[in-house]
């Protein structure tokens, strides 16, 4: 028995080890192409007014702006829907109905990126957001592949909150219902609280899902060849993502300025820091506000 167990402890210390060591490895393999561009690349190129590296213009602000605009409207969209319906599933479906209505949510999030993509270029763009955009609207815009990836990210955050929720111990919703509250405020003001480290969970979740998604932006938001600065929802934009995907389609794409090629490592890089760094201020914030029960 003992050996067994030590077996078992072996295997999950191995697993643990492999992922950090695949991690290191990831981190190594951009940083060498990554500091080949950064010492390459004049200054005055990172803060252009636009994002076309075939043309050595390598304006960041672009990129990142458009990556965080997109991320943004996607979780205004998905944080309501999300929550709202963790907050339904967790108090006031019946238990058949949980059973039946969950996983048929956590099936949406398997749709295909790339389905997403279309449904936000041929539905979303022009019975969405062209009614609510001024003048004429490109069909590729930002502000539809930013609802795209909020309906994407949408059962993620459902289906995590959800758990959250309903890990909260029965004896604080009953010790609510004795005091005389109602469902309404038990859900709002002791369920909600008791498992707020578990609904940040799932938001810097999505945040960070909508942040490296790919193909819904590549496809809606329109900026193939490059982008020039714009905070304009209604208009085209270009992502970090979408960015990589559109320089490095086929075995061509990457010819034109020097630079080029080592461009998608040190942007490939930057987006590995930026999805770090929002972890490890989420995990800490978790830490922080975490009930143990």
């Amino acid at each position: 028995r003992r050996r067994r167990e030590l077996a078992v402890r072996l295997v999950f210390l191995g697993a643990a080890l492999l992922s950090i060591v695949i991690s290191v490895l990831i981190i190594a393999s951009l940083i060498g192409e990554a500091w080949n561009f950064i010492s390459q690349v004049e200054p005055f190129r990172l803060i252009e007014r636009g994002w076309f590296p075939r043309r050595d213009l390598y304006s960041l602000q672009t990129i990142v702006s458009g990556t965080l605009l997109v991320a943004g409207i996607g979780m205004l969209v998905a944080t309501p829907l999300g929550l709202g319906a963790a907050v339904y599933l967790s108090e006031y479906a019946s238990p058949r109905t949980r059973r039946t209505v969950k996983p048929v949510l956590e099936i949406l999030a398997g749709i295909p990126s790339v389905v997403l993509g279309y449904f936000a270029l041929q539905v979303i763009s022009p019975t969405v957001v062209d009614p609510v955009c001024p003048g004429t609207t490109n069909i590729s815009n930002v502000a539809a592949a930013g609802i795209g990836v909020g309906i994407l990210i949408t059962p993620l955050i459902a289906s995590v909150a959800e758990d959250a929720m309903y890990a909260v111990p029965r004896s604080l919703r009953e010790a609510s219902y004795g005091l005389g509250a109602r469902k309404r405020t038990t859900s709002l003001r002791v369920v909600f609280p008791a498992a707020i480290s578990g609904i940040v969970a799932a938001l810097i979740l999505g945040l960070s899902r909508g942040i490296g998604e790919t193909m819904v932006v590549s496809i809606a938001a329109g900026a193939t060849g490059g982008s020039l600065f714009n905070l304009n929802p209604c208009d085209r934009g270009q992502t970090m993502t979408a960015a990589m995907t559109a320089l490095a389609t086929g075995s061509d794409q990457v010819r034109g300025a020097t630079l080029a090629f080592p461009s998608l490592f040190f942007v490939g890089l930057l987006l590995f820091a930026m999805t770090l760094a929002l972890n490890l201020v989420a995990d800490r914030y978790v830490r922080k506000v975490r009930v143990r029960y």
